[in-house]
């Protein structure tokens, strides 16, 4: 069997892969903490769910247009206007099967054989990937803590070439919960600016999980200039805690969105109907459950990264949003005797039963990534198995 080259030049996603592995340990009866999974512990609203029964017993069970239905593209239209001051019409708007699929069809949609797409790393694991599967050319740009895990304007008018055709960002950020300020946004737009011919995906998940200094800023918002070059990317997967209802969106030039649905009438065609019925009430209805996830995710946040700031050899700097912990483990790597944070990950697996993600699969390497999407009382125990895990090991290789 042959397989073709495309699909050799990717991996499995590494999020999942450690999810697969803590559940396979899981059943053969270990004790595994897993803190890999990028969802909310929480349950979905009731009165989502409630929505979501009411289509299956009304029979909203049929296709629907392969871009959404009318009533859910009307609430995303509402949504961008009333949180991000963003005008769309309906030809703007584009339904999916997940932020994901989005990503995917936009990739589909903008990128020929040899087009670069710059990338600010630590970058989700996938955006890499995906431009490789349309035979694109990903252009990793690091920042690493002492900047915040954010590129500055310099940066990213250095990554830029002639090939540059795409930009991907992602803010706030996974995996390491930094988010670009409005200034620090117009500084990247400026650079834009002189390159008519670059695209802008803004992938903004991660907006409701927010606790910044200022109030959040879209990149569009930011940059009204850009506004016809940017396809603002979210879903309702994260601030509803609607993962598995799988509903991502996005809105953007009406010619890209355009082909982004053409490619995905011929791939999945439209995304669940009763999961749109349920998005629609979601973004419709009352917001205050979305902030009362929110203060819980802020209470974690603030006693993982404390915690893991108190184990010699771990560094973590505070986030500004998400439900992650990206820190910084040379220190341990080094005290352990361990080689990268692909072994050290392994090791907190199997001697500190805690499944957390190598920072290398989001281009950082001496990194790993920790979901705080957990009650407090297990993140306790994690953070006290990770401590017992390094400190213990590391005094008993001094003596």
């Amino acid at each position: 069997m042959s397989l073709s080259k495309r699909v050799q030049k990717v991996k499995p996603s590494p999020t999942l892969a450690v999810t697969a592995r803590a559940a396979a340990l899981k059943a053969e009866g270990k004790d595994i903490i897993g803190l890999g999974a990028g969802e909310p512990d929480f349950d979905t609203p009731i009165h989502i769910a409630d929505a979501g029964v009411e289509a299956i017993r009304k029979g909203v069970t049929r296709y629907t247009a392969v871009d959404g239905t009318a009533e859910l593209k009307d609430a995303i239209i509402a949504k961008f206007k009333r949180d991000n001051a963003l005008t769309y019409d309906r030809r703007q708007i584009l339904v999916s099967s997940g932020a994901k699929q989005t990503c995917f069809n936009v990739c589909a949609a903008l990128l020929d054989p040899g087009d670069e797409c710059v990338i600010p790393a630590p970058y989700w694991v996938s955006y890499p990937d995906m431009v490789l599967l349309f035979d694109g050319v990903p252009v990793s740009v690091y920042a690493g803590p002492g900047e915040g895990y954010k590129i500055t304007a310099e940066q990213l008018a250095g990554a830029i070439t002639p090939r540059t055709k795409l930009l991907i960002i992602n803010s706030p950020n996974n995996p390491t919960g930094s988010a670009y300020t409005k200034a620090e946004l117009q500084a990247l737009g400026a650079v834009l600016d002189k390159h008519p011919r670059v695209m802008i995906a803004a992938d903004e998940m991660y907006e409701h999980i927010y606790w910044g200094a200022e109030p959040y800023t879209s990149f569009a918002q930011a940059n009204p200039q850009l506004y016809d070059r940017t396809i603002t990317i979210n879903g309702v997967s994260k601030a509803y805690a609607m993962t598995g209802w799988r509903i991502g969106y996005c809105g953007g030039p009406k010619e890209v969105v355009s082909a982004m649905s053409t490619v995905q009438g011929q791939s999945t065609s439209n995304a669940s109907s009763i999961s749109q019925r349920a998005a629609t009430v979601a973004l419709n209805s009352d917001q205050s459950g979305v902030a009362e996830m929110n203060k819980a995710f802020k209470e974690r946040h603030d006693y993982v990264v404390a915690a893991l700031n108190a184990i010699p050899g771990i560094s973590c700097n505070p986030g500004a949003g998400t439900f992650y912990a990206f820190a910084q483990v040379d220190g341990a790597m080094r005290a352990l005797g361990i080689k990268d944070d692909n072994a050290f990950a392994e090791y907190l697996l199997v001697h500190a039963g805690v499944a957390v993600v190598p920072g290398s699969g989001f281009g950082a390497p001496g990194h790993v990534r920790i979901s705080f999407a957990s009650s407090m009382k297990t993140l306790e125990d994690a953070m006290n198995r990770i401590r017992r895990g390094v400190l213990d090991v590391a005094v008993a290789k001094r003596a």
